[in-house]
C-alpha cells in the first residue's frame, strides 16, 4: 500500500511539474494571460463536452435498463444470458460509471484540442467581404463553419455510441431478441432505439445542409488548375440542389423514426431510411456524374468560366496579390544603343550586393569567430545600416564545439554569445584579396553600430537551457591576450530557482536530478530555456505561423531578433489552397537546416503578415506589434487574447528602420502568381501562359531560386528602394518571362507594393545566363587553374536588375582553398543583352559589357595594388599617430595572411588606439586654428568701417578655414 501511494504521488508530481514549469515560464515572459486563457478554454471544453458525452451514453444505458421487460427468461437465448446478467448485477452501477467516464474522457480530450476553433467562433469579427455564391460574410466560412462541423461530428459520435450502448443493454436484458421466435423487440426497445435513429438521421439532415456551404471551401482536383477550392459548374448545378433535396428527405425520414413512439412499427422508418440511402446514391452521386459527363465536358471551358473567374478573384484577394498587374517590359536590352548612358545608369540602378550571405558565412567564421565555441549562422542576413545593404551575423555560443563537455560547462559556464559582426554588402576589404569589408568586428565588437549590449543569451543556436545569476560565474569572453573575463547575468529573465519546489519541478521536467541538489545553484540563480526566437514567439502566440527566417538587428543599444508572423486560415471561400512547407522551400532552406520552412504541412488559403515580433537577445523579452491593422483574423485573436499584441503606433522608429517585407510571404505570393497573374478565365483554363519559379542556377539540385533583398531602382522610380526580388520563367522553359519586386522598406509609403514586369522579348533566364557563363573559355581556364591550385570555385547569388528596357545580371564568383577554409571574392560575372563578361571587379565588368567607362570614376578596386597610404599632416602629433596606425594596419594584414590571429588581434588594438590618438590630436589642432582665424577675422573687422562692408569676405575666409 505504501509503495502504491508513493507511486501515485510520484506520478502526480510529474504531471504537476509540467503544469507548474509552464506557468512559471509564461509568468516570466509576462504572457501569463495566454497560458490562463488557453488552459481555461481547454478545461472548459474538456468538462463540457466530456460531461455531455458521458450523460448521453449513461442516460441511454440507464434508460435501456429501465425499459427492460419484466420476464427476461422467456427463451433459450435469454436463459443463456442469465449468467451474464447475474455476473454484472453486483457491479452494474460501477460498470455504468466506468463506461460513461471512459467515453467522457475520450470525448473531452478530443474537444479540448478544438480550443482554437472555439476561440475563433466565439470571438470572430466580420471580414466585410461576402462569398459570391451564398452572399454570406467570409467570417462564416472561416470562423463559424468549422465550429458547426465540430459540433456535428460530436453529435454523430454521441448518437452512435448511445445507439450501440442502448442496443447492447436492451439485448442483454431481453428487450432485443435475435434468434427467438416472435417479436424481435419489445415496444419500449423499439421506441427507444427509433428515437436514437431519428436523432442520427436529424444530424444527417443538418450535415446535408452544412455541406451546401462546405462546397465553397471544398478542395478538388481540376485539370485547369490542379488544386481547386470552391464551387464548379457541377457543384452549383448538381451537388447544391442535390444536397437541398437530400436535406428534405432526411428531415422526413427523421420524422418517421420519431413517429414510431406512437405507431410502434419499423416499417415506415425503414422504408424512409432506404429511400434516403437510394437518394444519396442517385441524386448525390449519379446525377452529378451525369451532369459532368454530358453537360460540362463537351464545353467545359464555357461552363467553368464564371467559376474560374470567382476562383481567380478570391485567390488574389486571399493572398494579398489583388493589385498585382503585369506591366509590359521589353527586356531585351541592347548594349550598342547609347552605351555611355547605359554604363552611367548601371552605377545607379542598384546597390549590387557582391557579398552573398549564403557564401561568406565561412569567411565570417574564420576571420571573426575568435573562439571555436562561437558560431555564425550558415546563411547570414541582409539588413540596412547607414543607408547601405549590410551583411550581418551574430557570434552565438555553440556548446557542441566545446573542447570539454560536462554539465557545468554546458549549462553554467558557456551561456551566451558575444556581439554582432557586420560587413558592407557591396565592398571587399582593401588589401584583403576578396574578404568582406567589416563595419563591425572584433571581440568585443567595435565599429559603426556604436555601443550596445553585446551578450547574446537568446539566439538561433541556444537550444539548451542555461542557469545564470547564481554562485557559478559565467565565461563572458576571452581577451586577445588570452585572459578570461567572467560575468554574472543581471537580467530578470528566466525563472528563479531559489525556491526548492521550483528546483524539484525543473529537475523532473528536464530529467536532470542535479538541478535539485547542485551547489552551483543558489540565491539569484535563474534558469533560461525556450531560448530560440521562434520558440518564444510561438509559445506566447500559439495562434501565429512563424516565418522561417528570423534576423537580428541593433535597436536602442540592444540586439533585437525580428520575427515575422502570419495569421492564416483555410476557410476563405473559392480561394485555392497551398501547402506552406512546399511553397516556401528553396535552395537556401534545403542547404541550411536552421532556416526552416514554415508549418511544413499546413494547408491554407488565406495569409497575412499581421504581426511583427521582437525578441531581446539579452533579456528574452518578447513584444508583439500589430502590422496589418485591417486583418480580421488578427482582430479575432486580439479579442481572444486581449493585451498581448501592441498597437502599430507603438513600434519604435529605430525598429521601423530595420523592418522589411518577409521572405516566406513573398515566396507564397510568387508561387500563386505563376498561375494567378492571369485574370482571363479562358486563358487561365488553357494554362497557355503558366509560369514557374526557376531553379537556382548556382546549385546542382533542382531547388527553387530564393528571392533576394536588394536596393534597386525599378522602372518608373527615381531612386533606389530596398526591395525583395524574384524571376519567373515559362512553364518547362528556361527563358525569362517576368521579373517581380516588392517594396520591402517598412518606412516607405509604398511598402508591400509589387511591380510585375512581363518580358515581351526573348531574354535569357537565370539558368541560361549561368550556362553561357560556364561555357566561356576564360571561365573554364579560371576554374581549371583554381582546381590545379587545389581550390574550389563557388558561384554567389545571381542578381537580376532591370536597366534601360533590359536586364543586367551580376554574379560574384568566389574561390575557396581547401586549406584556407573560407571563400574570397575573386571575379564578377556581368551579363546584359547578348554580352556576358568575366571580370576582376564589378566596375571592370560593367565597362566591358557596355564598351564604355563610367563618366564618374568609381574608387579604385580595393583589392588591386598596395593599400593607399594615409595623407601627410603638418601637425607632428597627428602625423606620429597616423604613422603608428599605418604600421599597425600593415602588421595586422601580415598576421592575417599568416593565420596568426593573436598577433592580428594585438595589431587591431594598436590600430584602434592610434586612430583615436590621431582623431584627438586633429581636433585639438583644428581648435587652435579656429581660434587663430577668429582673432584674425576680428582684427580685420576692426580695420573696416562699422557697417561691416567686408562682412561677406570675412564669411568667405571663415568658410574656407572650416573647409580646410
Amino acid at each position: 500500500m505504501t509503495l502504491g501511494v508513493l507511486a501515485v504521488l510520484a506520478m502526480a508530481f510529474v504531471m504537476f511539474s509540467g503544469f507548474w514549469t509552464d506557468w512559471l515560464w509564461y509568468r516570466s515572459v509576462n504572457y501569463s494571460s495566454v497560458f490562463t486563457t488557453t488552459l481555461w478554454t481547454k478545461i472548459g471544453l474538456f468538462f463540457v463536452f466530456g460531461l455531455l458525452m458521458a450523460v448521453a451514453v449513461g442516460v441511454n444505458i440507464w434508460l435501456a435498463h429501465r425499459l427492460r421487460p419484466p420476464l427476461s427468461a422467456m427463451s433459450m437465448e435469454q436463459q443463456s444470458l442469465d449468467r451474464y446478467r447475474m455476473g454484472i448485477a453486483p457491479y452494474k452501477k460501477w460498470l455504468l460509471v466506468g463506461v460513461t467516464a471512459l467515453v467522457g474522457l475520450i470525448a473531452g480530450a478530443s474537444a479540448a484540442g478544438q480550443w482554437r476553433t472555439w476561440l475563433l467562433w466565439v470571438n470572430g469579427v466580420p471580414f466585410g467581404q461576402k462569398d459570391p455564391q451564398f452572399h454570406m460574410d467570409v467570417a462564416f466560412f472561416a470562423f463559424d463553419l468549422p465550429w458547426y462541423r465540430f459540433l456535428l461530428g460530436f453529435g454523430f459520435a454521441a448518437a452512435v455510441l448511445s445507439l450501440v450502448a442502448a442496443a447492447l443493454t436492451h439485448y442483454l436484458y431481453g428487450g432485443l431478441r435475435i434468434t427467438s421466435p416472435g417479436a424481435r423487440a419489445t415496444a419500449a426497445a423499439t421506441g427507444h432505439l427509433s428515437v436514437l435513429l431519428g436523432v442520427f438521421v436529424t444530424l444527417k439532415a443538418i450535415a446535408y445542409w452544412l455541406d451546401r456551404y462546405g462546397l465553397a471551401v471544398k478542395s478538388s482536383d481540376f485539370k485547369a488548375t490542379g488544386n481547386w477550392t470552391g464551387l464548379r459548374y457541377v457543384d452549383a448545378n448538381a451537388y447544391l440542389p442535390a444536397k437541398t433535396i437530400l436535406f428534405c428527405i432526411a428531415v422526413i425520414c427523421a420524422v418517421l423514426f420519431f413517429a414510431t413512439l406512437w405507431r410502434r412499427t419499423w416499417q415506415l422508418p425503414v422504408i424512409g431510411f432506404g429511400l434516403m440511402v437510394l437518394s444519396a446514391i442517385l441524386i448525390g452521386g449519379l446525377y452529378p456524374a451525369i451532369v459532368q459527363k454530358f453537360q460540362v465536358q463537351p464545353n467545359e471551358q464555357a461552363k467553368e468560366a464564371p467559376y474560374i473567374e470567382k476562383n481567380i478573384k478570391a485567390t488574389r484577394d486571399a493572398y494579398g496579390i489583388s493589385g498585382v498587374k503585369p506591366e509590359a517590359y521589353e527586356g531585351a536590352g541592347k548594349v550598342d544603343e547609347d552605351p555611355e548612358k547605359k554604363r552611367d545608369n548601371a552605377d545607379s540602378a542598384a546597390n549590387y550586393r557582391l557579398n552573398d550571405p549564403n557564401i561568406v558565412s565561412p569567411t565570417f567564421q574564420q576571420l571573426e569567430q575568435e573562439r571555436s565555441y562561437y558560431q555564425f549562422p550558415k546563411t547570414l542576413d541582409v539588413d540596412r545600416y547607414k543607408g547601405q545593404d549590410t551583411i550581418v551575423g551574430l557570434r552565438e555560443i555553440d556548446v557542441n564545439k566545446l573542447d570539454k563537455r560536462n554539465w557545468i560547462n554546458d549549462h553554467f559556464a558557456y551561456t551566451h554569445g558575444y556581439g554582432m559582426v557586420a560587413a558592407k554588402g557591396t565592398e571587399t576589404k582593401k588589401g584583403s584579396k576578396g574578404a568582406p569589408a567589416f563595419t563591425e568586428s572584433g571581440l568585443p565588437t567595435t565599429g559603426d553600430l556604436g555601443e550596445y549590449e553585446q551578450r547574446i543569451y537568446y539566439g538561433e543556436k541556444t537550444s539548451q537551457y542555461s542557469i545564470v545569476g547564481g554562485p557559478q560565474k559565467e565565461l563572458d569572453y576571452e581577451g586577445n591576450g588570452g585572459g578570461q573575463k567572467t560575468y554574472s547575468y543581471k537580467g530578470d529573465s528566466g525563472v528563479n530557482l531559489s525556491n526548492p519546489i521550483n528546483r524539484a519541478a525543473y529537475a523532473v521536467s528536464f530529467g536532470e536530478p542535479q538541478i535539485l541538489y547542485s551547489g552551483a545553484i543558489g540565491e539569484g540563480s535563474r534558469i533560461l530555456y525556450n531560448r530560440t526566437p521562434k520558440e518564444r514567439v510561438e509559445a506566447v502566440a500559439p495562434w501565429l505561423t512563424i516565418d522561417g527566417d528570423v534576423y537580428p538587428t541593433v535597436v536602442g543599444k540592444r540586439i533585437q531578433w525580428v520575427v515575422d508572423a502570419y495569421t492564416t486560415s483555410n476557410g476563405y471561400p473559392y480561394a485555392s489552397r497551398t501547402t506552406l512547407g512546399d511553397t516556401t522551400a528553396d535552395s537556401l532552406s534545403q542547404a541550411d537546416s536552421q532556416r526552416t520552412v514554415i508549418a511544413q504541412q499546413n494547408r491554407v488559403n488565406y495569409i497575412r503578415n499581421s504581426v511583427k515580433a521582437t525578441v531581446d537577445a539579452y533579456t528574452g523579452d518578447v513584444k508583439l506589434y500589430t502590422w496589418d491593422e485591417k486583418d480580421p483574423v488578427l482582430k479575432t485573436w486580439k479579442k481572444a487574447f486581449p493585451g498581448t499584441v501592441k498597437d502599430k503606433s507603438e513600434i519604435p522608429q529605430a525598429l521601423m528602420d530595420h523592418l522589411r517585407y518577409p521572405q516566406d510571404m513573398f515566396k507564397v505570393q510568387r508561387e500563386l502568381l505563376t498561375k494567378y497573374h492571369v485574370t482571363d478565365p479562358g486563358q487561365f483554363y488553357n494554362a497557355s501562359d503558366a509560369w514557374q519559379v526557376p531553379n537556382d542556377p548556382t546549385k546542382k539540385d533542382d531547388s527553387a531560386v530564393p528571392p533576394y533583398y536588394l536596393s534597386l531602382k525599378s522602372p518608373g522610380q527615381d531612386r533606389q528602394q530596398f526591395s525583395l526580388t524574384t524571376t519567373f520563367t515559362p512553364s518547362e522553359r528556361p527563358n525569362l518571362r517576368a521579373f517581380m519586386t516588392v517594396d520591402a522598406d517598412a518606412r516607405s509609403e509604398n511598402y508591400g507594393k509589387m511591380q510585375l514586369l512581363r518580358v515581351r522579348g526573348d531574354v535569357d533566364g537565370p539558368e541560361q545566363v549561368q550556362n553561357k557563363l560556364n561555357s566561356m573559355t576564360e571561365v573554364g581556364n579560371f576554374v581549371r587553374d583554381m582546381k590545379g591550385a587545389d581550390s574550389d570555385v563557388l558561384y554567389g547569388n545571381l542578381l537580376t536588375v532591370p536597366l534601360d528596357d533590359g536586364f543586367l545580371y551580376v554574379e560574384p564568383v568566389y574561390v575557396q582553398g581547401r586549406k584556407s577554409a573560407y571563400p574570397l571574392l575573386k571575379k564578377v560575372a556581368v551579363s546584359y543583352g547578348t554580352e556576358t563578361v568575366f571580370a576582376d571587379s564589378l566596375s571592370e565588368g560593367l565597362n566591358q559589357v557596355f564598351g564604355a567607362d563610367a563618366s564618374t570614376k568609381p574608387p579604385a578596386d580595393q583589392d588591386e595594388g598596395e593599400p593607399t597610404k594615409p595623407p601627410k599632416s603638418s601637425d607632428p602629433t597627428v602625423q606620429a599617430a597616423l604613422d603608428d596606425a599605418q604600421t599597425a594596419f600593415e602588421d595586422g594584414e601580415k598576421a592575417m595572411k599568416e593565420g596568426d590571429w593573436k598577433k592580428y588581434g594585438e595589431a587591431q588594438e594598436r590600430l584602434q588606439d592610434a586612430l583615436e590618438r590621431a582623431e584627438e590630436a586633429s581636433a585639438k589642432a583644428a581648435e587652435k586654428d579656429g581660434d587663430k582665424n577668429a582673432d584674425k577675422n576680428a582684427d580685420k573687422a576692426d580695420e573696416k568701417d562699422p557697417a561691416g562692408n567686408d562682412e561677406k569676405d570675412g564669411d568667405k575666409e571663415g568658410s574656407g578655414t572650416a573647409a580646410e
